[in-house]
């Protein structure tokens, strides 16, 4: 029994000692696995900011515009990013405005020659004239968000030194610094740290650059103006698209919705950019992006500043990268000489307070939204019938919601349903989700435009529908 117990003994305490061993070599391999990943990482950057910095010392500055040192005061000249080995880390929140150009000849005081003879108006590589897009976007490294809104070009607002008029016009009057200006007064106040104007004949070539993107053609899309030599012919339907072939699709505006149509297939492209191309790998390539575009880009970013953001962009959770449009409504017919977007002061500054983190003297904006007052859009995206949607209708009625109604069916198939949070309100998209129990929240600007909450009813809809239905029998 005890030379037994003793072999026993001996033979546990062998395979103890090749754990033991194991563990330390796994152990040792991990610590060396870690090491090569982390002195990888920092190769990569460090490379990466070298190349960056070649390229900016080269090359054509990133900043083309001559700025007076009023119009330099305009924007927050504090670091955004660290110093030393902490050069891609973004150390505070930032405002970045972004503007779109799109400039015909007329639009500029002196053309290139070679486009006087022409009997058409192509496109120029210039950032005067009418600001054909607009986004404010904040990097908030406190709440780990990217947010951005969109303000439709045509939004009513005071310019300062040229009174009431669209928002496009003030990079036409005063350039970057104005029109920061402009969007600061419109935003209650939001201050602005940077901004970056890109040429339309820079976007084509980012997005070749990056490989292109795939996404939901929502509809048939052809339009025709000789007069700019502007031709969109696309088909409905997921594909991937070329940089011509994306930017026929962000600057199609002829339907029923016009602009504000064009800034919902904006943050479609947005999102499928940021998915499918925001990762190290596309870090690793700034430098050779930067330099096919640097010459349709007009910006106060450093080139340290630019890498921060790339880098803040490449760790932020997808859940938490947010899109929003200005609130407000269209000029009806006949209410002013001009169409408008008239933007709506209470809800800007609810939507400031919640995602912008400016202070209102408004107390209600504190609580929370009742769901009776709650707008709900259902589009279905299955091609079912309607009837059945009754069941989800009653499970939301059920829960309180009072303003249901179904609207224009989502052109994409989906396989999860979309709880979009229309107006930018997260939470009550998030207790619409827990009330359902399946689809995913997504704060952002694509769902039906007279909503608060739109749910895009997907494929998940059809597997939950019978447990839906049992527990409104009980």
């Amino acid at each position: 029994m005890t030379i037994q117990r003793s072999s026993a003994e001996e033979n546990q305490s062998g395979k103890a000692s090749k754990s033991i061993k194991k563990i330390s070599q796994n152990s040792k391999s991990g610590r060396w696995l870690w090491f090569w990943v982390g002195m990888s990482g920092i190769a990569m950057v460090s490379a990466t900011a070298g190349a960056l910095l070649a390229v900016s010392l080269t090359s054509t500055p990133l900043q083309q515009a001559q700025l007076s040192p009023k119009d330099e005061a305009v924007f927050d000249s504090d670091r955004i990013s660290g110093g030393g080995l902490r050069f891609s880390e973004l150390t505070r929140p930032v405002n970045l405005l972004v503007m779109g150009m799109s400039v015909l000849p007329p639009d500029i005081q002196n053309p290139p020659e070679e486009t006087k003879n022409l009997k058409y108006l192509p496109q120029v590589n210039s950032f005067d004239g009418l600001s054909d897009v607009m986004l404010l976007v904040k990097f908030d490294p406190e709440t780990k968000k990217i947010i951005m809104l969109s303000i439709p070009r045509d939004t009513r607002t005071e310019i300062e030194g040229y009174g009431m008029k669209k928002i496009n016009s003030a990079n036409l009057e005063g350039g970057p610094a104005l029109t920061a200006r402009t969007v600061s007064n419109l935003l209650g106040g939001a201050g602005i740290d940077r901004y970056v104007r890109i040429n339309v004949l820079g976007v084509a070539k980012l997005i070749d650059a990056l490989g292109g993107v795939t996404v939901y053609v929502p509809k048939d899309m052809k339009y025709q103006d000789d007069s700019q030599h502007l031709y969109i012919n696309l088909k409905a339907g997921k594909q991937h698209l070329n940089g011509e072939q994306t930017l026929q699709l962000l600057r199609f505006r002829h339907d029923e919705l016009g602009d504000i149509g064009r800034i919902q297939r904006q943050q479609m492209v947005m999102r499928a950019l940021m998915d499918q191309t925001l990762n190290p790998a596309t870090v690793a390539q700034l430098p050779k992006v930067l330099d096919v575009v640097k010459d349709h880009i007009d910006t106060n970013l450093t080139v340290e500043e630019l890498v921060a953001l790339m880098g803040f962009g490449v760790r932020t959770n997808r859940s938490n990268m947010q899109m929003l449009m200005l609130p407000g409504r269209f000029s009806e017919k006949g209410e002013f000489d001009a169409s408008y977007w008239l933007p709506s002061k209470n809800a800007i500054a609810k939507l400031m307070t919640q995602h912008f983190g400016l202070e209102s003297e408004q107390e209600q904006l504190a609580t929370a939204t009742d769901p009776r007052s709650l707008r709900v859009a259902i589009q279905d995206s299955t091609g079912g019938d309607r009837s059945n949607l009754q069941p989800l209708i009653r499970a939301l009625e059920k829960s309180g919601y009072r303003n249901i109604y179904v609207a224009k069916a989502w052109g994409e198939p989906l396989d999860v349903t979309h709880i979009v949070a229309q107006q930018g309100d997260g939470d009550s998209a998030e207790s619409i989700r827990n009330t359902l129990g399946f689809g995913e929240v997504r704060v952002e600007s694509t769902g039906n435009l007279g909503s608060d909450i739109s749910i895009q009813v997907g494929q998940d809809w059809l597997q939950q529908k019978s447990i839906l239905e049992e527990s409104l029998t009980k």
